[in-house]
């Protein structure tokens, strides 16, 4: 229940992210380039708390950057930070009506206000997550899996469940996952498509969680590598290691044992795959 909660609250915030990008695309093109793609970051919010239109934004000054800066939580290079941005919000752009303009403000403040609580939700959702994670007997297995950590590994194991005889085997547990694919054959044809009735907080976590998997485990790196090298594309690759690591999650519970890398992904396993 807490890891689709906080799953719920995420999904949340982006949309409202979404939205308030949709907004400043529209008439303070400047904010989106002074405050980068993280638009739910302190230092974003911070400053749309500030200057929510293109005129209140020309008219900060750094000492009042700074302050907003500060005040969002950032302890280093404030005064760089601070000049980028301000050089940023007085560029030259577009822009709409001053009475347009401030019903875009308002909207703005309004969403800002919305996402840094939602943030402070999440925060607190995540640590009796990460609290209550910890506690449960599978974590250490789960937390030794490569691109697993507190968040990912929660929801890993509450979509999966944490009942011992659910699944007989790995390919029981692939197929609830959505990640095993379904062969089709027709006379001389044969199509692999990807199972589209599946639990979406589980695929949404696997595909993460194999996504994250690439930075910290060779073996699923040359896994992927070798899709990509066979003309899969990103999406399928990711999908395929997903599939690869939902059957190694499997073993490890299964014979309650920790990761480990050489068993994981013999090179030969790797090759053939």
């Amino acid at each position: 229940m807490l890891a689709r909660a906080h799953q719920t609250l995420v999904w949340s915030r982006q949309r409202h992210v979404n939205q308030l990008r949709s907004s400043l695309r529209e008439f303070y093109p400047a904010a989106l380039t002074a405050l980068g793609t993280d638009l739910a970051s302190r230092d974003a919010l911070a400053v749309l708390g500030r200057a929510p239109t293109p005129a209140e934004g020309r008219r900060l000054s750094l000492s009042q950057i700074q302050a907003a800066l500060r005040q969002g939580g950032r302890e280093r290079n404030l005064a760089t930070r601070s000049t980028d941005i301000q050089q940023a919000l007085r560029a030259a752009q577009l822009e709409p009506p001053p009475r347009l303009a401030k019903a875009y403000g308002s909207s703005v403040r309004a969403t800002v206000r919305v996402v840094a609580q939602l943030n402070a939700e999440i925060s607190e959702l995540e640590a009796a997550l990460a609290q209550a994670f910890d506690e449960h007997p599978d974590a250490e297995i789960l937390r030794s899996l490569p691109g697993l950590g507190v968040v990912l590994g929660a929801r890993v194991l509450g979509e999966f469940g944490d009942d011992r005889t659910r699944y007989q085997h790995a390919r029981a547990r692939r197929c609830y996952a959505g990640t095993a694919p379904i062969t089709r054959a027709s006379g001389t044809r044969l199509v692999v498509l990807a199972r589209m009735a599946r639990n979406r907080r589980l695929a949404d976590a696997l595909y993460l969680w194999a996504f994250s998997a690439l930075t910290c485990s060779p073996g699923a790196r040359r896994f992927y590598d070798a899709h990509r090298a066979r003309g899969n594309t990103h999406h399928q690759a990711l999908r395929a290691l997903g599939n690869r690591l939902v059957g190694i999650l499997h073993g490890c519970l299964e014979h309650r044992m920790a990761y480990s890398e050489a068993i994981a992904w013999p090179l030969s396993a790797v090759i053939a795959a």
